[in-house]
């Protein structure tokens, strides 16, 4: 039937009720699938935003470099809770155990008395360069228990020193007022008659004698136990050399009851020059010579360096 208005009447059969053949005639259809895409591209979104995040953060704690576990530094001697030759070394010089403590500070000891006695030696050109003063026979200018340094006695000779010995007497000293210790002259370190066996002596160069010279009627006499020249054993000299005493004995070496020849020249180690009181006695300790009365020699073999490096022994029982 046609509609008064020109148009046609709906078809009663058709339950579009004239919509478009076009549209989805199922209610609902298109609110199951737009909503649903837009709610996975979401997840998804939120998923990788996710990861990245995470990938960032496990970036930052393991910095620039490649992930793994980091291996320690080698200090080319073992790491220091190891036993590589640093690492021993740096635990040693560390401790605070008595043991290693008293080890160190004796080993540091030493080495500074070595590292002393090595300059002493460059500088006064004889080994030991010090000696420890055992007896009195040079008081009052050398105690016992005195370390005296001494040097090569060609080493700065004075002019009026006797010919290239390089030793002044105190006859010559007196002459051109050359003093050493206290009195006129050089004060000699030598080994009585050249043994290497006898506790070496240091006492003054009183004046020099020629061989076969009569040396008796050139001494002083306060200063000699005989009264004539053939009453003393080494007169004649027999050999030439110095004759020698000590600044608190009553004669001289050459005189005395042990009668030593003319000290050569070869069997001086050296001149003193200076003495440090009291640090001789660490040398006499260890050699025995410290409990001796004042005065009195060991008179027993003296090894240089055997006790303690750089120091030796010296002196002469006073008569």
């Amino acid at each position: 039937m046609s509609s008064p208005r020109g148009g046609s009447a709906p078809d009663e059969d058709d339950p579009a009720g004239g919509a478009s053949g076009d549209d989805d005639p199922r209610p609902g259809s298109s609110d199951r699938n737009g909503p649903d895409d837009g709610s996975r591209a979401s997840s998804n979104l939120r998923s990788d935003d996710a990861s990245a995040d995470a990938g960032e953060r496990g970036s930052d704690e393991r910095g620039p470099h490649k992930s793994g576990p980091r291996r320690p530094a080698s200090d080319g001697g073992g790491s220091e809770k190891g036993y590589g030759p640093r690492a021993l070394v740096g635990r040693f010089r560390r401790s605070d155990h008595d043991a290693v403590v008293f080890v160190r500070e004796m080993l540091s000891s030493v080495a500074i008395v070595l590292a002393i006695g090595l300059v002493l030696f460059a500088v006064s050109g004889v080994w030991p360069p010090m000696v420890a003063i055992e007896s009195g026979s040079m008081e009052p200018h050398m105690q016992k228990g005195d370390l005296v340094f001494i040097m090569e006695e060609g080493r700065l000779a004075p002019d009026a020193a006797h010919g290239d010995t390089g030793i002044v007497t105190a006859r010559a000293g007196e002459r051109v007022d050359y003093r050493n210790f206290d009195g006129y002259g050089d004060v000699v370190v030598y080994r009585p008659d050249g043994s290497s066996y006898e506790t070496p002596i240091i006492h003054r160069a009183m004046f020099w004698v020629e061989k076969g010279e009569n040396w008796y009627d050139e001494a002083n006499e306060q200063y000699l136990q005989a009264d004539s020249c053939e009453a003393l054993r080494n007169c004649p000299a027999p050999n030439s050399g110095f004759i020698t005493k000590g600044d608190a004995n009553p004669s001289y070496d050459q005189s005395d009851y042990m009668g030593k020849d003319p000290v050569k020249p070869s069997w001086i180690r050296g001149t003193a020059e200076v003495r440090v009181p009291w640090l001789g006695w660490i040398r006499l300790t260890f050699s025995g010579a410290a409990s001796l009365a004042p005065g009195l020699s060991s008179g027993g073999l003296s090894v240089a360096g055997a006790s303690v490096p750089g120091l030796l022994a010296v002196g002469r029982t006073s008569a």
